[in-house]
């Protein structure tokens, strides 16, 4: 079974190049941490990754652990993809990632050569892919020598096993340090994936930002709404089919404190007067300058995706306003 792509999904979307790679991507992309796990319903997630495509998302995010449980939200995408995208492979970008706990035992985390090929194994039989477009080391490893996990990298992509590489959660020293061994090696690292909104400025404080910039690599940001706190939901409290509700594992109730709903009803305000909605501002802001390539958004539904796309059409950031979100943040 397979389903026919629009014609006109290239029309609207914009691509930024990864760095100065070749690689670019959809200023929106689409994330699998949420709602693709075993228990998610498979026609919404047929629709929420028709919905991408047809409107020009190619990326497609995932990662081992993905789910819950572990696997369940490759073990979907691949389902998916055998009946939906497979006359569509050569147009989509599709990535995965380890470093995090995957499976019992020694061998099932963190960063070692050992870990990192056979969880990319496990990844590709769960997908039905012979390849992934981008694999990511998932975190930084205190334990294993950074050569080992960058020479894992670079085994992989000469494997055929992924065509770039890429780093998420490192800060930018590190990262640096691993550019230096990447380089060496001739090892297409591309793009670093990291959390990053008006509310955790991360990636300003840790070096990650300006390194990237510095050695030319992509930025994908992840959580860019701060687990939902930036879509407006809880501006009047929790409400009941909020994430905290259904699922406290991300973001608990603790952390809507009567501090952070000023802070975001402050946030709305500026959004309104900007002719956007508070999620529209908070994925804008991200995006407000060159050095971040592509959103990572998540959906629960396929409307939420065709809200998300809003900002294609978005209103450039004043002087003042910028200064006012950062007094805020």
């Amino acid at each position: 079974m397979s389903y026919h792509a629009s014609d006109k999904r290239y029309d609207t979307m914009r691509y930024n190049r990864c760095g100065a790679s070749g690689l670019l991507l959809p200023e929106i992309s689409l994330g699998l941490w949420h709602n693709f796990g075993a228990e998610c319903d498979y026609d919404n997630m047929k629709a929420m990754l028709t919905t991408a495509f047809d409107n020009g998302i190619t990326h497609f995010d995932l990662a081992n652990n993905y789910g819950p449980p572990y696997g369940s939200a490759e073990e979907n995408f691949g389902r998916l993809f055998k009946d939906l995208f497979v006359p569509y492979r050569d147009e989509l970008i599709i990535s995965t990632k380890a470093g995090y706990d995957m499976w019992p035992g020694p061998y099932g985390n963190w960063g070692s050569r050992k870990y990192l090929i056979a969880s990319l194994d496990q990844s590709l039989k769960r997908m039905g892919l012979s390849y992934v477009d981008i694999f990511y080391h998932h975190r930084m490893d205190p334990n294993t020598p950074l050569e080992e996990t960058m020479a894992a990298l670079d085994s992989i992509v000469r494997s055929g096993k992924a065509l770039y590489v890429g780093l998420s959660n490192y800060d930018g020293e590190t990262m640096k340090k691993a550019v230096g061994i990447l380089n060496e090696l001739h090892t297409p690292f591309v793009i670093n994936q990291n959390r990053y909104s008006i509310l955790d400025r991360t990636i300003e404080n840790n070096g990650l930002k300006a390194s990237a910039q510095e050695e030319k690599k992509g930025i994908i940001a992840f959580s860019p709404l701060a687990q939902g706190l930036l879509t407006g939901k809880y501006l009047n409290g929790i409400p009941e089919d909020s994430r905290i509700a259904r699922d406290g594992r991300y973001l608990h109730a603790d952390d809507v404190t009567e501090e952070k709903i000023s802070k975001i009803k402050a946030l709305n305000e500026i959004a309104k007067k900007r002719g956007q909605s508070l999620t529209e501002m908070a994925l804008s802001w991200v995006l407000k300058d060159d050095a971040v390539t592509s959103v990572l958004i998540g959906a629960s539904r396929p409307r939420q995706i065709l809200d998300n796309l809003n900002i294609l059409e978005r209103p450039d950031f004043s002087s003042e306003d910028l200064e006012v979100i950062d007094a805020l943040a």
